[in-house]
């Protein structure tokens, strides 16, 4: 559930940016925005999208953006897709961006890296 949540931001932004058509985008797939990256875990967790799941997309393309029905339908479609593929779960939480790290983790990290 916790990398169904995590991805939910970027898979919203996608279906805005793309529509219904998101699983067939490929063009817009090299760049490093938040919308690709919601095109590239769509395909990757739905490939070209069985009907089900490209109805749950289309759905949430043309919800209104507060829509939680629809966005809770995606949200248990990749759940699903996760517990059918457990490595896929894995996959995708690779996809993500890492969080940076702050000035707050550097000055608690020990000089050296903690090897004395």
């Amino acid at each position: 559930m916790e990398t169904a949540d995590a991805v939910m931001p970027f898979v919203t932004a996608a279906i805005g940016a793309y529509g219904g058509a998101v699983l067939t985008r490929t063009a817009e797939l090299a760049a490093r925005t938040p919308d690709a990256r919601g095109a590239r875990i769509l395909q990757r967790v739905f490939g070209r999208g069985d009907p089900y799941s490209r109805r749950v997309i289309e759905e949430v393309a043309v919800a209104k953006p507060d829509d939680e029905p629809s966005r809770t339908a995606l949200k248990l479609a990749i759940m699903k897709a996760f517990e059918a593929d457990p490595v896929l779960a894995t996959e995708v939480a690779a996809m993500l961006p890492r969080p940076a790290a702050t000035a707050a983790d550097h000055r608690r990290e020990p000089a050296g890296g903690g090897m004395h």
